[in-house]
């Protein structure tokens, strides 16, 4: 098995960006975490991160041409505004789980919507970084 974790803008200061609300954990602290999981599931991932909404659309099509089982997605603030993120969700065959460290729905109001929720086969916030572990998981079992 193999899954792609994607991150959007702002998550490479992660450990420095609002600890308060993020936590100290460095997004390097993350991809050790899931890289431990996918080994003791014998998966691989490819973990990357891109302040650049582009680059997401391209990884997402790229994981329907290399037979991804799976992606794990923090699209940060794409969420709540990228329609073209949504698009190429939709335009894959392949599940995706959105993932957010804060609890998205007990923040300011325009972060209550999620633009991309609907394409996604799950959504995990407000369990920290521990959620990207949960939504790997979630791929694992199905093994």
């Amino acid at each position: 098995m193999k899954l792609f974790i994607l991150n959007g803008p702002n998550l490479n200061r992660l450990g420095k960006r609002e600890p308060e609300i993020y936590g100290s954990q460095t997004l390097a602290d993350v991809e050790a975490n899931c890289s431990a999981l996918a080994e003791q599931f014998g998966a691989a991932i490819d973990f990357r991160q891109s302040n650049h909404e582009g680059d997401i659309v391209d990884w997402i099509h790229e994981a329907a041409d290399s037979n991804i089982d799976g992606i794990v997605i923090n699209p940060g603030a794409y969420t709540h505004t990228s329609i073209a993120i949504r698009d190429a969700i939709a335009s894959v065959d392949v599940p995706v789980i959105e993932v957010h460290i804060s609890n998205i729905h007990a923040r300011e109001a325009f972060r209550h919507e999620s633009k991309l929720a609907a394409e996604c086969v799950g959504q995990i916030c407000g369990l920290g970084t521990f959620g990207y572990e949960l939504a790997m998981r979630k791929f694992l079992q199905q093994k």
